[in-house]
């Protein structure tokens, strides 16, 4: 049976598998405005105030899950009429203030904001409050708490706001797709547009056209279908038309074997691995980008390699990366990689097709070494590199700094900024725990990290030089 963390991905699903049905058989385009309808029938709500309510959002869910506006780049967009009121009224005084002697939440405030009622409990004047928060830190009883979002708690470069009719708003010259808006949304008002037409059409094409289209896989794959086994998962992708799967942990290891090199060379480096992180360094450290490492992400230097041997195949990247739908439309990207999914719409394809995973034989997959495939959490692509850099008898001394989630990023570009980062690597995840934790996972889980480090004792060889001239 299916684990999805929340109802919000299980109807994200719904719509993501109907939309599929109907495209693998060309009858999405007559089709489509029934698929709420479908998903939603007969006149009793499930999930909002009226069941036509619940439709209009589930027609703006199809039409992101056929792809939006295509004249848009913007991979993490609003469904204006799912955003339901949250409160978002910053800091507001709760229940549990006492209204004690001490004003202690008053004499914190520098704008005098904080007033007090008949009864000495406190009150803050919006029209004065600058959101400091100097008044809950001062409260002995917690009694002032900082009414967020859930999207907006969830955005740690800021880009969340809300709108003039009290809707979440993206800035997109903040917005770095990471997607963790979407994954705390509880109603499901922030979405990632998907790509999951094309990658159909291009399947479709390579039947009909005689090219090959090949996944590339993301290792964090391991910790996301615990009902069956993962080889059981590679053939199921084979059966929806891929002439082959392939690791991006493969990637990976010629990734950590060329910023080994360049690190040596340069003597301090930023690792290329994460779009999100990358990104979120070029809006807000654009000194920094000459530090960043020449090298492409590990799916891209693996669809490079494919590429080379096979200039007419096709590429599509199945992970748990929603920055990953920006990155491939990059300009060092064009040519290389052809579509990209996440893993929440590999399980809709699959299903569309009614593929019995379970009955599956299982293909093995091993493409790459265990270093390659702990890229997935935090702190793999320093230890690759390190591994590289002694497969390459280098005496350079790396000595990193592994930032997990946006806050630990940020922290070490500053210092790095400013030239008193003591360390000489940079490792960057954008997500908290690093891909295992990715926005477009099925499961989020602590046993997620587990999982890839299992995968990782896997493989046979165990040298990232065993697999340069592999692809």
């Amino acid at each position: 049976m299916h684990r999805f963390d929340t109802k919000v991905q299980l109807i994200k699903y719904k719509v993501l598998r109907e939309v599929a049905r109907l495209s693998w058989t060309d009858n999405l385009l007559e089709n489509v405005t029934e698929i709420p309808k479908i998903i939603s029938p007969g006149k009793i709500p499930t999930m909002r105030c009226c069941v036509y309510k619940e439709r209009a959002i589930l027609s703006e869910r199809v039409r992101l899950a056929i792809g939006g506006n295509r004249r848009s780049r913007k991979v993490i967009q609003v469904i204006d009429i799912a955003c339901e009121d949250c409160p978002a009224g910053g800091y507001e005084v709760t229940s549990a203030c006492r209204g004690c002697l001490a004003h202690r939440c008053e004499e914190a405030c520098k704008r005098d904001a904080i007033s007090f009622d008949h009864n000495q409990k406190a009150y803050i004047d919006k029209t004065k409050c600058v959101e400091c928060g100097a008044c809950a830190k001062a409260c002995p009883y917690t009694a002032i708490h900082n009414y967020k979002r859930p999207c907006e708690q969830s955005c740690k470069v800021k880009a969340i706001s809300m709108g003039k009719e009290k809707e979440a708003v993206i800035d997109y010259e903040k917005c770095v797709a990471c997607g963790a808006c979407a994954c705390a949304c509880p109603f499901g008002a922030i979405a990632d547009r998907s790509y999951i037409l094309d990658v159909i059409d291009l399947l479709l094409g390579g039947k009909s056209e005689g090219y090959p289209v090949y996944a590339l896989v993301a290792p964090s794959i391991a910790a996301q279908f615990p009902y069956s086994e993962l080889g059981q998962v590679v053939s199921a992708i084979r059966e929806l038309g891929f002439a082959g799967v392939r690791e991006v942990a493969l990637g990976a290891d010629m990734a950590a074997w060329n910023e080994a090199k360049e690190l040596e060379e340069k003597g301090f480096l930023i690792s290329s691995c994460c779009p999100a992180f990358v990104s979120y360094l070029e809006k807000n450290f654009p000194s920094l980008k000459g530090n960043v490492s020449e090298s492409l992400s590990p799916v891209g230097t693996l669809a490079r390699a494919l590429k080379e041997k096979e200039p007419n195949c096709k590429t599509v990247f199945i992970g748990p990366c929603t920055a990953k739908k920006a990155e491939f439309r990059r300009e060092e990207y064009r040519g290389l990689l052809d579509s990209v999914i996440t893993f929440e719409e590999l399980l809709a394809l699959i299903d569309s097709k009614e593929i019995d995973v379970s009955n599956l034989p299982s293909e093995p997959l091993n493409d790459a070494s265990g270093f390659g495939r702990r890229f997935a959490r935090s702190g793999g692509v320093a230890e690759a590199v390190k591994r590289a850099l002694e497969e390459r008898g280098s005496s350079f001394a790396i000595d990193p700094v592994v930032c997990s989630g946006i806050d630990e990023c940020r922290s070490a570009l500053l210092r790095a900024s400013k030239g008193v980062l003591p360390n000489n690597f940079i490792e960057g995840m954008a997500c908290a725990g690093g891909c295992v934790n990715g926005a477009g996972c099925l499961i989020h889980d602590d046993k997620n990290r587990t999982a890839v480090e299992r995968h990782g004792e896997e493989p046979a060889a165990r040298n990232i030089s065993d697999w340069q001239t592999t692809a």
